[in-house]
């Protein structure tokens, strides 16, 4: 399986901690560059963002346009006909970057994973099955996938790992009556969700960027 390709920027020389942040559908790694610019951690040391690339393939809403993406998106009932092979398959490339990110000597739990729509469904599939307790997981406009499959999969080292959901009340993408189920079934399960309603549509706004700015400090400066 081949590797991601990257973009990779560090607010430092040092970095102590790394956010790994994942695109929407047909887009890019460039997509959250400007957003993590607005964000300031100078508080909790040196940060390096990872900003992956999607692999490129066939949208079967889009009448099969290849775009990047994580997995296909069959229709509108984003949960009725799951890609379950490409959730999986982007799931192993995603540990891969969390991995490469330990052998570069920043421990799991300095690693946050965040995502945006598709990018978001990775973050919390992805962060809930990983083996090692990640620092933080942060999912926005999106929801969980594969949510039948979760408490068999799920592992204990992220069952106290903080989460904080964003979403639009006006998203028409994915509707934030997604985003709130994903919530409730996550909090049923035990996880600390923080959740943030916001009145945008399936987009990211200045008031989620200082609230997550606020979670990614706290949650950083407890691991």
């Amino acid at each position: 399986m081949a590797a991601l390709e990257t973009i990779e920027q560090q607010t430092g020389p040092n970095p102590g901690a790394t956010i790994i942040v994942l695109h929407g559908l047909g887009a890019d790694g460039n997509d959250f560059v400007p957003i993590a610019q607005e964000i300031d951690l100078a508080s909790i040391g040196d940060v390096r963002y990872v900003f992956p690339h999607a692999p490129v393939i066939p949208v079967t809403i889009n009448n099969g346009y290849e775009m990047r993406a994580w997995y296909d998106i069959l229709g509108m009932e984003l949960v009725r006909r799951e890609d379950e092979a490409g959730l999986r398959r982007s799931r192993l490339q995603v540990e891969a970057l969390i991995e490469r990110e330990v052998e570069r000597g920043i421990a799991a739990n300095r690693i946050v994973l965040m995502g945006f729509s598709q990018g978001c469904a990775m973050a919390l599939m992805t962060g809930l099955r990983y083996k090692e307790r990640l620092a933080g997981i942060v999912g926005l406009s999106g929801y969980l996938p594969l949510a039948g499959t979760t408490v068999a999969e799920r592992t204990d080292a992220n069952v106290m790992t903080p989460i904080f959901m964003g979403h639009g009340t006006q998203d028409n993408v994915v509707p934030a009556e997604r985003g709130r189920a994903s919530r409730d079934m996550l909090k049923g399960l035990g996880y600390d969700v923080q959740w943030h309603e916001y009145p945008m549509a399936h987009s990211v706004c200045m008031e989620e960027i200082q609230d997550l700015n606020a979670w990614l400090v706290r949650t950083l400066a407890k691991t």
